[in-house]
């Protein structure tokens, strides 16, 4: 049986399916495992007060003396932001390319981390030993520099992940996609194709990184006032075309937002990004120029709630306010479920007084996707044996299927995958093995997976029906001492309901003497009879359910 399993290759995605973010895959063949990103995701609406979620990596906590290590595809959030939290547990060398371990070293610095972090460079073009696998790197296209697709050669064959890509033959720095090599590929025969899924939905192909900036010209052309161009820090071929935009309409540029500063020095340092010392200045310089020469550069795209721009748009900056005239350019598209964010964003910045431009209106940003056109010729070009689409809601992964059963691809070929299920691959065959414990870790404040489901029931019934609670104060010999005291917190307001406060009181105090008197009665028991009846009765006269909480106070006689 041992022996039958060596010779499987097991693809095991921990985050990344079914969900926007969150991408972590392992591979596993034998005694040697490798992980491919190590990605957050936001919090959904229900999770209260949660700042971010991670992969659970319980499997390779388990399994840690075969795992060789992490490889990262490129430098957004959704492939590097758990990096923090998973090489506490998992402590192995980290692979990416120059600009990628940069950005990492940034958040491991945050963390106090770098020192016990290992970060190795590579380059497109090389390739690594790890274990039983050799892992090559490809160079590709995306929103962001230094982007890689993997071709992951291992003993029973080839896997290609095409990691988050588009197609984009005239990209803003560097080279292009390297078509040749996967067509390379794909004539030698791979064996199973991971491609991303995100923009399936969408036909024909995505346009160049290069119209953003013809249309950049033509909006700070006419611009006569102030401008601020609000886009995701990590878009460095983004900020370069707003930087020459502003240099050809003799513009000064200004950045707001930490992350904003940290990635765009970090990209100058590398090269990535040519900014002219003398284009770049302090925002404390922006109330000293005419409003007509400043070009701001800030976070805040998708409108979240403590980014630069919401407290722009909210008038709660300290150092930045809206004057009227003022030219915003959101270029960025919604990542889905913050679309009301930005939409709030957008209101609150035309009630300010500003212009705002934005997707719906422009093309002020292009997807670093690709849609179905740029998906077939991958198809095509790599011709695999099995296929597995990945990074994508459900949807995106079925309609990825479709696309590749049009392109010819035998159903029982494609593998449509759940977090946690493994794959199992030898070179004729592929099937679904089982699973392992996979989901999501929760990451609120400096608290890693101490909040679970109970936690965020308890935080989703506070938050619709508040709290009550009832505190007693009783001697040793059963006697109570005071009249009951009801503090009420997003129930209703004490001082506009003082007759349903006394009913509470006086319901209180009749259930506890009469378990006082019960012999077998422990202040748990009473407690619970306490918060069983008031809830009976405050449903019954207000048809909601607060959360209570009873308090009993024993004193010794």
């Amino acid at each position: 049986m041992a022996n039958r399993k060596k010779n499987k290759l097991r693809v095991i995605p921990l985050g990344g399916l079914e969900e926007i973010g969150k991408n972590m895959t392992v591979f596993e063949y034998g005694e040697s495992i490798i992980v491919v990103d190590c990605g957050v995701a936001f919090p959904e609406d229900e999770m209260l007060g949660i700042d971010l979620v991670i992969p659970d990596v319980t499997y390779l906590e388990k399994n840690l003396s075969k795992v060789k290590g992490i490889i990262v595809t490129h430098g957004h959030e959704d492939h590097i932001g758990a990096l923090p939290y998973v090489l506490n547990r998992i402590p192995v060398p980290v692979y990416g390319t120059d600009l990628t371990l940069a950005l990492i070293e940034n958040k491991l610095v945050e963390h106090q981390m770098l020192n016990r972090a290992e970060l190795r460079a590579v380059r497109a073009g090389q390739t690594i030993q790890l274990g039983a696998f050799k892992v090559e790197f490809i160079r590709s296209t995306h929103s962001i520099a230094d982007s890689v697709a993997l071709a992951i050669h291992t003993p029973v064959g080839v896997v290609l992940h095409t990691s988050d890509f588009k197609i984009d033959h005239t990209p803003i720095e560097g080279e292009p996609i390297d078509l040749a090599r996967i067509a390379e590929l794909g004539k030698k025969g791979v064996l199973l194709l991971m491609a991303d899924s995100t923009n399936v939905e969408r036909p024909g192909y995505t346009m160049s990184e290069r119209t953003v900036g013809e249309t950049l010209d033509n909006v700070f052309k006419d611009a006569k006032s102030r401008i601020i161009v609000a886009t995701f820090a990590s878009n460095i071929h983004r900020i370069q075309q707003i930087v020459n935009s502003a240099m050809k309409f003799n513009r000064k540029v200004a950045l707001n937002g930490r992350s904003m500063i940290n990635v765009v020095k970090t990209a100058m340092k590398l090269g990535y990004l040519n900014i002219p010392p003398d284009v770049l200045i302090d925002i404390d310089w922006i109330q000293k120029l005419p409003r007509n020469q400043i070009v701001m550069i800030t976070t805040g795209s998708q409108g979240e709630p403590m980014s630069a721009l919401s407290r722009i748009a909210s008038n709660s900056h300290r150092k930045v306010s809206i004057e009227k005239g003022d030219l915003v350019i959101i270029s960025a598209s919604p990542i889905p479920g913050n679309e009301k964010y930005i939409s709030r964003v957008i209101n609150d910045l035309f009630k300010q007084g500003a212009n705002v431009i934005y997707e719906a209106l422009v093309e002020v940003h292009v997807s670093g996707h690709a849609r179905q056109e740029e998906l077939k010729l991958i198809h095509r070009l790599v011709r695999p044996k099995f296929f597995m689409p990945v990074h994508g809601e459900y949807r995106h992964l079925k309609q990825h299927a479709n696309l590749a059963q049009s392109l010819g691809m035998p159903e029982e070929n494609i593998f449509i995958m759940e977090n946690g299920q493994v794959l199992e691959l030898s070179q004729r065959k592929a099937q679904i093995a089982g699973t392992v414990q996979a989901g999501s870790i929760l990451i609120d404040g400096l608290g890693v997976g101490d909040v679970g489901n109970i936690v965020l029931r308890d935080r989703k019934h506070l938050s619709e029906d508040g709290l009550i609670v009832v505190v007693v104060t009783v001697n040793s010999d059963g006697k109570i001492l005071t009249t009951p005291e009801v503090i009420s917190r997003g129930f209703v307001y004490v001082k506009e309901s003082e007759e349903l406060m006394d009913e509470i009181r006086e319901l209180t105090l009749e259930i506890i003497q009469k378990n006082l008197g019960k012999r077998k009665s422990s202040y748990a028991n009473i407690k619970n009879n306490v918060k069983d009846e008031l809830s009976s009765y405050l449903y019954q006269k207000t048809k909601r359910k607060p959360m209570i909480l009873p308090v009993i106070i024993e004193i010794p006689c």
